[in-house]
């Protein structure tokens, strides 16, 4: 009897551990092990200028002194993504600059995507995607804000990219689902070129302005704000005048590639130059017609300019030692 009691008893202990086991066991893993995710791959657009008649990349002088392909933004460090759902919520998740995994709920998605290294552009409205907006702080300038009250004066914005996905259906897969995306300028660059005819050994500091540009730009389509602003800069002396490399979201009320300046529209190109005897001189020179043809980046040039041995004050031939613009320095207010 003993025998048989201990034969039962393992017998059941046989049975309910194969039956344990069976249960645990699992056939279905690939439905269990789904999740929805997706791995962003994306690519950047590299673009300084767009070309709307003046074709420049096929016709770059030499004279400029800087090959074309120098003036293209570097990628950026890393990508901010906002996925908005339809229930009108959205997540933030932020990706280094060669993309990576983007989990997300089930359902149907739009997606918003921008660099996320600006020290100076502001972002305003990310919870509407079609108000989602970028803009730049302000700078101030006492003398140039004293004679142009009109307009706001700002920072020239940080390089910025975007892109914009409208639909994506966020579903279960085994393995993430592969989304390839282009982010693209929304900033461009203005090679500006100040050309002196005589007067030049005078100078000893210059910085611009270039009033009449676009306040902000829309991510969702790179669409610009009609609200305008003036955006200042300094400049760096050359043997032929003075020169920057001037960022900007390009001119306001741009919608589309077939763009038509308004006949109200008016851009205006200023210089302050610092001469070595203390004394400030200025231009002021209307640069409309170069901007119609040129709404996002390209080239503008003012020549002809002169200082006189009169204004310089029979200074020529010495060289104060001059390390900045004193008490005409700009003020970058951190916030708006």
């Amino acid at each position: 009897m003993n025998k048989s009691r201990i034969f039962a008893l393992l017998l059941t202990l046989c049975l309910a551990g194969s039956g344990g086991c069976r249960k645990d066991l699992c056939y279905d893993h690939d439905r269990h092990g789904l999740t929805t995710r997706a791995w962003l791959y994306p690519q950047w657009e590299q673009e300084w200028e767009r070309d709307y008649g003046m074709a420049w990349e096929e016709n770059w002088p030499d004279k400029y002194g800087i090959e074309y392909d120098l003036l293209r933004p570097d990628i950026a460090t890393g990508i901010a993504t906002a996925v908005y759902h339809d229930d009108g919520s959205r997540t933030e998740r932020h990706l280094p600059a060669e993309g990576g995994e983007l989990p997300m709920s089930e359902g149907e998605k739009s997606i918003l995507l921008y660099n996320n290294d600006t020290r100076y552009i502001l972002f305003s409205d990310l919870g509407s995607s079609a108000m989602a907006s970028a803009s730049t702080r302000t700078r101030l300038r006492t003398l140039y804000n004293s004679t142009h009250a009109e307009e706001r004066t700002v920072n020239a914005p940080d390089m910025l990219y975007g892109a914009w996905i409208e639909s994506y259906t966020a579903a279960p897969t085994a393995e993430p689902d592969s989304l390839g995306v282009v982010l693209r300028p929304l900033v461009y660059t203005y090679l500006i070129r100040y050309e002196f005819d005589s007067g030049l050994e005078h100078v000893t500091l210059a910085r611009g302005a270039l009033s009449g540009m676009a306040q902000s730009v829309y991510l969702q389509d790179g669409r610009t704000s009609e609200d305008t602003a003036t955006i200042l800069f300094d400049c760096e002396l050359k043997d032929y005048g003075a020169e920057t490399q001037l960022t900007s979201f390009g001119v306001p009320g741009f919608a589309s590639e077939h763009y038509t300046q308004r006949a109200s529209q008016q851009q205006t190109l200023n210089l302050e130059v610092l001469l070595k005897n203390g004394k400030l001189k200025t231009f002021e020179t209307d640069v409309t017609d170069q901007l119609t043809t040129q709404p996002r980046g390209g080239v503008i040039t003012v020549s002809g300019l002169t200082v006189t041995d009169d204004e310089a004050g029979g200074d020529a031939g010495f060289d104060v030692d001059v390390e900045g613009w004193g008490e005409y320095e700009d003020i970058v207010l951190p916030l708006d």
